[in-house]
C-alpha cells in the first residue's frame, strides 16, 4: 500500500510540475508572429542565465510561481534573450540578442521589456510598452506588469470604453 501511495505522489508531482512549465521563445521573429496571432504583447526577458544572481532570483521568486505561470500563459508571449558566459549559443541568437539589447537600451540584468511587434520585410518593428526589473513579490510584479500592458487598449476596446462613457 505504501508503494502505491508513493507512486501516486510521484506521478501527481510530475504532472503538477509539467503543468507549471512555460514556453520561452528564443527567436524573436517567431515570438512576433505568435504575438500578432494571439494579440498578446511580447515579454522580452534580458538575462544572464548562467551568471546573473538577480536574474536567477527573479526566476525563482516570480517566474516559477503558480501565480506568474497562470498570468503569463494568458497574458504574454515569453521571449528569453540570454547573455550567458559559459553556455554556448548560436551566432544567429547572439547577434539577435545583442541587437535587441542595443535597440531597447538594456544596461543591466534582469530587465523585462513589454512590446508589440510587427513583421515587415523579414524584420520585427517594435512598439515599446514599458519595462520592469527585479521585484521579489509575484503579486506586485504581476500588478506592475498589468499596468504596463494595460496602458495599450486595442482600438475596438478603446472605442467601447469611449462609447460607454457617453
Amino acid at each position: 500500500m505504501k508503494k502505491i501511495a508513493i507512486a501516486f505522489l510521484l506521478i501527481l508531482g510530475t504532472i503538477t510540475t509539467q503543468a507549471q512549465e512555460l514556453t520561452w521563445e528564443t527567436n524573436v521573429k517567431k515570438a512576433a508572429e505568435l504575438s500578432n496571432k494571439t494579440h498578446k504583447p511580447m515579454f522580452l526577458f534580458f538575462t544572464g542565465s548562467d551568471w546573473c544572481g538577480w536574474c536567477l532570483r527573479l526566476q525563482k521568486d516570480v517566474f516559477k510561481t503558480p501565480e506568474f505561470v497562470e498570468w503569463a500563459k494568458k497574458s504574454v508571449i515569453l521571449v528569453e534573450l540570454d547573455f550567458p558566459r559559459k553556455t554556448p549559443q548560436s551566432q544567429e541568437i547572439m547577434q539577435q540578442n545583442n541587437e535587441l539589447q542595443q535597440a531597447f537600451g538594456v544596461q543591466g540584468y534582469p530587465t523585462v521589456w513589454f512590446a508589440n511587434g510587427t513583421l515587415k520585410d523579414g524584420k520585427v518593428n517594435f512598439s515599446q510598452l514599458g519595462s520592469k526589473g527585479y521585484g521579489p513579490n509575484p503579486k506586485e510584479w504581476i500588478e506592475d506588469a498589468n499596468k504596463i500592458i494595460g496602458n495599450v487598449a486595442k482600438p475596438e476596446e478603446a472605442q467601447k470604453k469611449s462609447n460607454s462613457k457617453n
